[in-house]
């Protein structure tokens, strides 16, 4: 994906200006910068979902996203397994479950993700995206309200999960880009 003079402004403040950056493709690239510097405002550009003002994006047509946001985009009264199923219909129940156990949710799989905790929902959103098909993994401070040693865990899963493949995370934690391996830009 090659980002070219991509600039942004909201209500006269400029969010990102002339912004020009590469993300190589297969593997995963954190972005990052101090809270407001318009990391989250870039992904929502990427996507699609917001309009640069000037500048362009090649190489993310014909592509299929997968996106964990900041907030929780969950259906409150399905369970985990059905969450999941609902973006990946064609995989098996089972396999579902094996995953959610890898992330310390087997048990949890089946009762409504508005019973669950805000880091068991965490990972029911993490899982779900890793599980979908895409071409392009767009992760938006994925770990936020993990506890370190469930953060350490999640994340070696993230890493294993997306080898080879194109991720792109925003964080302010530089930390959690060496945990994962990933390539760093600042902005």
């Amino acid at each position: 994906m090659r980002i070219e003079n991509i600039t942004k402004t909201f209500d006269g403040k400029t969010v990102l200006d002339n912004l020009n950056m590469e993300i190589p493709e297969g593997r995963i690239t954190c972005i990052m910068a101090p809270s407001g510097a318009g990391k989250t405002t870039l992904l929502r550009i990427l996507m699609g979902l917001e309009r640069a003002d000037s500048g362009r994006i090649t190489g993310v047509s014909q592509k299929r996203f997968s996106v964990v946001f900041q907030e929780e985009r969950l259906c409150e009264q399905m369970s985990a397994v059905k969450n999941i199923r609902l973006v990946t219909p064609g995989l098996d129940t089972k396999m579902v479950g094996k995953e959610l156990a890898r992330l310390g949710l087997g048990a949890d799989g089946t009762q409504p993700v508005s019973e669950l905790s805000g880091g068991m929902r965490r990972r029911v959103s993490i899982l779900r995206a890793l599980l979908a098909p895409y071409d392009v993994l767009f992760l938006d401070e994925p770990f936020k309200g993990l506890d370190q040693e469930l953060k350490v865990q999640v994340m070696a899963y993230v890493r294993e999960k997306t080898a080879g493949k194109t991720v792109v995370v925003v964080t302010h934690d530089r930390q959690e880009a060496l945990a994962l391996g990933a390539a760093v830009i600042e902005l």
